[in-house]
């Protein structure tokens, strides 16, 4: 009988490795609609401004043929959350989403209670269109929102204004039982008062799940060649940070993991399922993959253009790029997700999910000590928990876990570029 995972088209042993993962983790479906009305300056995603009609039929044949390509290295595993994901997903008409989600089921074993999100964006709101989606089997709409201020969403380049804004998640919060909230703050020109303005807004509609996230200026954006002025200065923006944590607290939502606040029962779990170091299989341009088996880990990028991808997935290549990830780089990995949760992780949980042997859980659970020294984390019995100060300093947490990092004798006192 095979092994848990050693399907057909699964990567060949590696000698030597030193891995054993003797159960596979839950796997998620990422799904790709890379399609905007136009690209924003902050955004380094993989999205692409719509020119012309949207390829929706074409697209969505491509989808099908990426999935049947990947079966056999998830033959069997069954599917505990979707995430349609962009660009800008409420692009796709309802019934194209009706389609991609019966092939999906066509397809995959989905739990009966799988979570399906469906990313939209409140520049292509229409009355009844968000109902419609929850016809087609959407079970949790994202919104991305950004501000609820006219100023602000001018200087970020989005399409919406801020009373789209609020009739898009009136709709949501009428058409779904849990729904997502996206803001950002340290916004171009924003001050504590246009802080508090936004958070009133959002709060306002009690919404289930709130996700807020600071603006960072990343390569390869407009705004990396073109900064905006008058960008908060770093204690402004704590100071900001410090209102949004205790504004979300006293109106009922917890601080579950370092950007995202939610009500008892409405925590994502498809995100859960990735800070817990969680399977996915991404579909769809540029989308990104995480598959485990017995002997090891391995990510898949799919191709980035949007006409490349269709061409390639039909021809069943389309994947541009798969390779295994190095156990001296698994430590780090899991860290760089698991350590974003506010509940931490179970020590247990980093052996299963990452295979490594006895000698290097030991040098992991030395630099955990390093971490607890230092204030950054804490251990009840068997679980690994950040302080509030190691939530401040997450970045410098999770480089401890670095394969060489600059306290490791053997590293030199260089941090390797990543």
């Amino acid at each position: 009988m095979a092994e848990p995972g050693a399907a057909a088209g699964g990567p060949a042993p590696v000698a030597g490795s030193g891995l054993r993962l003797y159960a596979l983790p839950p796997l998620s479906l990422y799904v790709h609609l890379p399609w905007c009305l136009r690209k924003c300056p902050y955004c380094d995603f993989n999205s692409h401004e719509l020119r012309g009609q949207l390829q929706e039929s074409a697209y969505l044949q491509a989808l099908v043929a990426d999935l049947e390509s990947a079966l056999p290295r998830i033959w069997g595993r069954r599917v505990v959350s979707v995430f349609l994901g962009g660009g800008t997903p409420s692009l796709f008409s309802p019934a194209g989403i009706e389609r991609l989600l019966a092939d999906i089921r066509a397809r995959l074993p989905l739990l009966p209670e799988a979570e399906i999100t469906l990313e939209a964006n409140p520049g292509t709101f229409e009355r009844e269109r968000f109902r419609a989606y929850r016809a087609a089997g959407v079970t949790r709409l994202s919104v991305g929102v950004q501000s609820f201020d006219d100023r602000a969403l001018r200087a970020l380049g989005r399409v919406h204004d801020a009373a789209q804004a609020r009739a898009a998640v009136a709709e949501a919060a009428a058409a779904f039982d849990t729904f997502n909230i996206d803001l950002m703050y340290a916004l171009p020109g924003q001050d504590l008062a246009a802080l508090e303005a936004d958070l009133d807004a959002a709060l306002a509609f009690e919404p289930p799940h709130l996700s807020i996230y600071h603006l960072t200026i990343e390569p390869n954006t407009v705004f990396a060649s073109r900064p905006p002025a008058q960008l908060p200065d770093e204690d402004l923006a704590s100071e900001m940070l410090d209102r949004i944590v205790a504004r979300t607290a006293a109106a009922g939502l917890v601080r579950y993991e370092v950007s995202a606040f939610a009500r008892a029962g409405h925590r994502c779990r498809h995100n859960l399922n990735y800070w817990a170091f969680g399977d996915y299989l991404g579909l769809g341009a540029g989308a990104h993959s995480k598959l485990s088996f017995p002997d090891g880990i391995v990510r898949q990028v799919r191709w980035r253009e949007p006409a490349s991808y269709m061409r390639k997935a039909v021809q069943g290549a389309a994947v541009s790029n798969e390779h295994r990830v190095e156990p001296r780089d698994l430590a780090f990995e899991f860290m760089l997700n698991a350590l974003r949760l506010a509940e931490g992780f179970e020590l247990p949980l980093l052996a299963e999910r990452t295979g490594l042997p006895l000698p290097a859980l030991q040098d992991v659970q030395a630099r955990l000590e390093q971490a607890v020294a230092r204030g950054w984390l804490q251990r009840q019995g068997q679980r690994i928990v950040p302080t509030a100060r190691g939530f401040d300093f997450l970045s410098d947490v999770q480089q401890l876990f670095l394969p060489e990092h600059p306290d490791d004798p053997a590293a030199g006192g260089v941090v390797p570029p990543r």
